[in-house]
């Protein structure tokens, strides 16, 4: 008798996680609802979601009390209705939020030290000055440096009052709390500013499924491709019913209907999701359902890394990162200017036709450049990531026709730098630094171009 075969789920490791985002308008439903799950007017697919992250709340606190997954695979298929495919993908999505919570536990001690130390000797300096201010006599300078040792020592019981309870949590191996749908709305919904109708569809607005080589890549939410188009169905597993028990006594359960409907992907895309739904590979899908009723999907299939095709020996393409835009250097082996050669051109992105000088290209013959893109420094939302991600192609595209890795510097914008005065503050906040080097990174990574962070000031 042969062995089964172990199930294999995506693991980000193994290869490069590539995530492509799409839409999905369902237009078969299930005739049929369940009168134990569904609630009200609802049609199945949002009992299924709703079931599903109900599922994950309840999970996040039962893995907190140190319950295994196991157990609750098997408890939460009986409180939930959902299949043990859901529940498990739930369990796992539950522990992830407690794992990154942890890591970011040390990572929020660290930052808030850093900033009570700065905080004090702010105080100092503060204290300093009101004494000088009252030798002085001067009524005026008093009162102003009476306001600013206020505020000094307002800001360093409030930064140790939160450093102590972050070491409470940890001495404790406990987390701070999560809010599940969002801290701010949270807040919101308690002010009154905020409908109760709007905290529930933030809670109650996702299903995820993990991918699975063995069953066709993704059984509870498949993807196909038929005349041309492709579709999605999601599986609604809380209207299986018992059919009976097998010889172990465990139930049989009848097949779940599905919601189906066409499934609209970027064109850019299209083909790499057809080779990877041909080739058999495993893909999650999370489902995301929008306040505006529509919804959005996320697809990750995990490639095989490329072969380099960029060589040290050749010499670096420097980057320096700039508000906006930024200055490349082309420099050889030993870190000597390099010429460009004769006739080159950086070319003007396709997509960017909004105004003239949407993007600037200087070049000097010494071998740098400055791509700037003025809309950076205050463009926002989807419109910055739109550039930024323009921005990534054209140094990419340039670091692979020299042949060159990318040299990235190395900053640090962390919170706890973000304590000095509001000038570099808002400036700090607003300079998309992060947005780039992960969009270079990202797209380098799946061109396989080469990228080495390196200090500031060899940049």
């Amino acid at each position: 008798m042969k062995k089964p075969k172990k199930k294999k789920t995506v693991n980000p490791e193994d290869g490069i996680k590539y995530t492509v985002c799409g839409e999905w308008f369902p237009e078969s439903f299930p005739a049929r609802r369940s009168l134990r799950w569904a609630r009200g007017e609802e049609d199945p697919l949002t009992t299924e979601i709703r079931l599903f992250c109900s599922c994950e709340r309840w999970a996040f606190n039962r893995l907190q009390e140190g319950r295994s997954r196991e157990e609750l695979k098997k408890e939460g298929q009986k409180i939930f209705g959902i299949n043990s495919r859901f529940c498990d993908d739930a369990i796992l999505k539950a522990g992830a939020i407690i794992e990154s919570r942890r890591e970011l536990l040390a990572l929020e001690i660290e930052e808030t030290g850093t900033k009570l130390a700065r905080a004090r000797k702010k105080l100092d300096r503060a204290e300093k000055d009101l004494a000088a201010a009252i030798k002085t006599g001067s009524p005026a300078k008093i009162e102003k440096a009476g306001r600013t040792v206020h505020g000094r020592k307002a800001r360093v019981k409030r930064l140790k009052t939160k450093l102590d309870e972050l070491k409470t949590h940890q001495n404790n191996g406990t987390i701070p709390t999560v809010v599940f749908g969002g801290r701010s709305l949270w807040k919101r919904i308690c002010r009154g500013r905020a409908t109760k109708e709007e905290w529930r569809s933030a809670r109650q607005n996702r299903l995820y499924a993990r991918g699975d080589e063995t069953k066709g890549g993704n059984p509870n939410i498949k993807i196909s491709y038929r005349s041309g188009e492709f579709a999605l169905s999601v599986t609604v597993s809380h209207l299986s019913e018992q059919a009976g028990t097998d010889s172990r006594g465990r139930p049989v359960m009848t097949r779940a209907p599905r919601v189906t409907g066409k499934l609209w992907l970027p064109e850019k895309h299209r083909l790499k999701v057809w080779e990877s739904l041909l080739s058999g590979a495993p893909y999650n899908v999370e489902l995301i359902k929008g306040r505006d009723g529509r919804y959005r999907v996320h697809i990750t299939f995990t490639v095989t890394a490329p072969e380099p095709v960029t060589s040290p020996n050749r010499g670096y393409l420097g980057m320096d990162t700039n508000p906006d835009g930024v200055a490349l250097a082309s420099v050889n082996y030993f870190g000597q200017p390099e010429p460009w050669p004769e006739g080159f051109e950086v070319p003007y992105p396709k997509a960017l036709h909004k105004f003239a000088g949407e993007f600037q290209v200087t070049v000097q013959p010494n071998g740098f450049l400055y791509i700037k893109m003025p809309e950076l420094a205050y463009s926002r939302g989807y419109r910055r990531t739109y550039l930024i991600g323009v921005l990534a192609k054209v140094v990419v595209d340039t670091a692979k026709a020299f042949d060159k890795p990318i040299a990235l510097e190395d900053l640090d914008f962390g919170k706890d730098r973000l304590d000095t005065d509001r000038k570099f503050n808002r400036m700090a906040a607003s300079f998309p630094f992060k947005k780039i080097i992960e969009a270079v990174m990202r797209r380098a990574s799946r061109e396989g171009v080469g990228v080495k962070p390196v200090r500031p000031a060899h940049t």
